[in-house]
């Protein structure tokens, strides 16, 4: 049995239990292995989670005000003094992409941060060349390394950054890791970003792109100092011509389009980042500091344009002259251009200042308002002749602003000549404190001097007025006398007022209608337009507002510091700049409304006697004579045919009537009948039956009375 077990030995044969390579030592390797694969795993877990990709850096972008329709306005550098702006692929021209993953990933959409490919021909021509002819960055390793930069490219960096890209794509979907890409890229300088890279040498968001264009932002970012157009023309061709045979051979563009392209020009200039509506953009990052978007209501197009207009007119103007302009939509109330000085960053004319919320004397702007009350009181027509001449208000002596007087003028011309003598006789017949009631009534609260009631000062510019205030009660009389409240131009409209008119519709579109016939300024087209000027005393503020049927413009020239410039006037400063403000905001002129119900232009010879003649006494009051005549029925005048709309119900609008004379209380009668009411003012209100003539007649507290026959339609 012994020699048996030897010789079993020495066969080879050796039993299980004696066996030092048995399973049980297979066993044990493989328990060791899984468990240092376990170990490896968890401690790469591990590592992943403790020390995650700075992905949070990358959210550091440029703060952008938009206008109404997102397109930038302004941008804000960030922190570090960066302009990168957040860019997706879907603000980017899809060629530049399918350009940027041929020439820098191919496999992009395969691999998971590194490609295995890309590495081994990488080492290879090391090898053979002994110097690195082609790099193996991915566009994920590229990302790391933009978030994550390091001064000196070593080795261990180079690790890093495969370790960091293999975490962002596990952390991140390929469409993301493209993002953060086109917002970090460096392009030069302190850009960052496809889209700021695009604005700063294209001048154009990068939506659209030519075949040369999309090459040269493919290349910059490589080497981006290197490739600096502004800086070496050369060098960006090169590469520019490199990537577009790459994009030739991956057929993302054919052979001829790339040899044409590499013939195009390349811009050698950096330009500026878009740079609208400064003080409205300081105003909303105020608002929120930490907000990343500032919507607007602006129109880009008319910001532009109306910052030029200013621009041009200061420069014309001489040094230390600013402008503030601003432009509102009727419709709406939403400011749509806001020009706060003619440049924010000269500081000769003290650009900083929003000259559009700086209270300044608003001269003669206010006249139309005046002129509307007495049309709506029944006091005065357009061709009612009005007297221009010296007059003692109780001590308060207005003066015409040439110093000279015109005689006997009408309504008419008054207004459109901007007389004072006559709107201060106008003004004291319907009163300071009921002008200023319906200036409350527009959400308009001029400044008075302290400790002062309205006087017949405020007629001529004896008051505080802001230029955004002074575009508001203009935007309520050019919408017929309903008051528009404007926005602030960011959160848009804060609500309507509380539903009075400014005005009547009858008399706002009478104001409307003598301001659309002022002659232009010299040198300026008729627009179409309904404009008023106004210069305030000393020649220290030159205004001009006007209007179409859509949009309200004011103009505001003069030095910040309130002093006087020689010479400065409405008409010759302001009223050129309001034309030309039109013209190049890039809008169509919308036409004026037409007369509306009740609106009728009579002339003269047609006026009842009463209203022929404004008449007032030395002390500027109305006369005895008119104030006790008997009364007359101003509208409608005897014969005529108005028409009336139809309202929501399919009620007749109210006609409106009005008297001049006679004394209160009245009573009318329509056909005979007397209406419901017994009124106390000249204005009152019928509502017809139907069509069809009708007379129509007022008797006044002593008995005496007026009649009017009308064909209602």
């Amino acid at each position: 049995m012994m020699f048996s077990r030897r010789k079993s030995y020495r066969n080879g044969i050796v039993p299980a239990s004696r066996d030092p390579s048995g399973r049980g030592r297979a066993i044990v390797a493989l328990s060791l292995a899984l468990i240092l694969s376990a170990l490896a795993v968890f401690t790469l877990e591990w590592a992943d989670r403790t020390f995650p990709p700075p992905l949070s850096v990358a959210g550091t972008v440029s703060a952008e005000v938009l206008d109404r329709d997102g397109h930038l306005l302004r941008a804000f550098a960030t922190e570090d003094g960066l302009w990168r702006l957040k860019t997706t692929a879907q603000d980017v021209d899809p060629r530049f992409i399918e350009m940027l993953i041929a020439y820098e990933d191919q496999r992009f959409r395969e691999h998971h941060g590194v490609d295995p490919l890309a590495l081994a021909r990488a080492a290879l021509q090391f090898v053979t060349n002994g110097r690195i002819v082609s790099g193996a960055s991915t566009l994920s390793m590229q990302v790391a390394r933009l978030i994550e930069p390091r001064e000196r490219r070593t080795l261990g960096a180079k690790l890093l950054q495969v370790a960091r890209a293999i975490q962002i794509e596990r952390r991140l979907g390929k469409d993301e890791i493209l993002d953060l890409y086109l917002t970090h890229a460096p392009y030069g300088g302190n850009l960052e970003g496809v889209r700021a890279a695009s604005l700063a040498w294209f001048g154009k968001e990068p939506r659209r792109l030519s075949a040369g264009e999309a090459a040269l932002l493919v290349a910059m970012p490589q080497l981006p100092e290197k490739r600096r157009p502004d800086r070496n023309l050369a060098a960006a061709e090169a590469a520019r011509k490199r990537v577009l045979a790459r994009a030739a051979v991956a057929r993302v563009i054919g052979e001829g389009e790339a040899e044409r392209a590499a013939m195009t020009a390349i811009p050698t200039r950096r330009l500026q980042l878009p740079a609208h509506a400064a003080h409205l953009a300081e105003a909303a990052r105020r608002k929120d500091p930490a907000g990343r978007l500032y919507p607007t209501t602006l129109s880009r197009n008319i910001q532009r344009g109306l910052e030029g207009v200013a621009r041009e007119g200061a420069a014309r103007l001489g040094p230390k002259v600013s402008v503030a302009m601003v432009m509102a939509d009727i419709r709406t109330g939403e400011i749509v251009g806001e020009v706060g000085s003619a440049d924010y960053f000269d500081a000769s004319r003290s650009g900083w200042i929003d000259m559009s919320r700086i209270t300044r004397s608003p001269g003669s702007t206010l006249k139309p308002f005046i002129y509307g009350l007495a049309f709506e009181e029944g006091l005065v027509s357009q061709e009612t002749i009005i007297e221009d001449r010296p007059a003692d208000f109780f001590g308060y002596r207005p003066r015409n602003f040439d110093m000279n007087y015109q005689g006997d003028v009408t309504v008419r011309q008054a207004l459109q000549l901007s007389l004072n003598v006559p709107a201060i006789r106008l003004l004291d017949a319907v009163g300071p404190s009921r002008l200023m009631v319906r200036f409350r009534r527009a959400d308009v609260r001029p400044k008075l001097p302290p400790h002062e009631a309205p006087g017949l000062a405020i007629g001529l510019g004896g008051v505080g007025i802001t230029l955004h205030e002074l575009v508001q009660l203009y935007a309520g009389l050019a919408n017929q006398g309903w008051p528009v409240r404007l926005g602030d131009g960011i959160e848009g409209v804060p609500g309507p007022t509380d539903g009075e008119p400014l005005l009547s519709t009858v008399a706002a579109w009478h104001v409307a209608d003598i301001l659309s016939d002022v002659l232009p300024p010299a040198g300026s087209r008729r627009h179409g337009i309904a404009y008023k000027t106004g210069t305030s005393y000393g020649y220290r503020d030159a205004w001009s507002v006007g209007f179409d049927g859509r949009y309200v413009l004011g103009v505001w020239v003069g030095r910040p510091d309130n002093g006087a410039v020689p010479g400065l006037t409405g008409y010759g400063a302001a009223a050129p700049i309001l034309f030309e403000g039109f013209a190049k905001a890039g809008i169509a002129i919308t036409p004026l409304p037409g007369p509306p119900a009740g609106a009728v232009r009579l002339v003269q010879a047609d006026l009842p006697i009463s209203q022929r003649r404004f008449s007032v006494t030395a002390n500027g009051l109305l006369s005895a004579s008119v104030r006790e005549a008997a009364p007359q029925i101003v509208f409608p005048p005897e014969g005529a045919r108005v028409e009336l709309g139809a309202q929501g119900d399919g009620v007749i609008t109210p006609l409106t009537l009005k008297l001049q004379g006679g004394r209160a209380p009245f009573r009318w009668l329509a056909n005979g009948r007397p209406l419901p009411d017994v009124a106390r003012r000249r204005v009152s209100q019928w509502q017809p039956d139907g069509g069809g003539y009708s007379t129509l007649t007022v008797i006044d507290a002593l008995g005496r009375a007026a009649s009017v026959r009308v064909f209602v339609q």
